[in-house]
């Protein structure tokens, strides 16, 4: 034997990047209007699908929910009177994260319900 152990080092795998790593998400919002558990649930949805992103939260001037993705603004409540879908916003994420070019989200679904 030449004295060596005998064993192999095998490399790691390389790391998979987590989704959404690399973007990174400003909401604004005001928070007099109620606006916090609107933020909270949207970014819980965005963080369960791209666990690796990046959101901060502002706090806004009146009636603002406004969503920014690397900086673009995507996203108006003042514009569009209502509040972004999920399925939009998860799909600006996956455009920002492919390197495509982001578009502005103009569906928006009412800012309340009355039953």
């Amino acid at each position: 034997m030449s004295g060596e152990s005998g064993q192999t080092f095998v490399a790691p795998p390389p790391e998979e990047v987590e989704p959404g790593s690399g973007v990174r998400i400003v909401v604004e919002y005001c928070e007099p209007c109620g606006f916090e558990a609107t933020y909270l649930e949207l970014a819980s949805a965005v963080k369960e699908q791209y666990p690796g992103i990046e959101i901060e939260s502002r706090l806004g001037g009146t009636g603002a929910f406004e969503i920014e993705i690397n900086g673009q603004l995507v996203f108006s409540k003042l514009e569009n009177g209502g509040f972004p879908y999920e399925k939009d916003l998860i799909e600006a994420i996956r455009r920002a994260s492919n390197g495509e070019p982001l578009e502005k989200i103009t569906n928006s679904r009412p800012p309340c319900v009355i039953l």
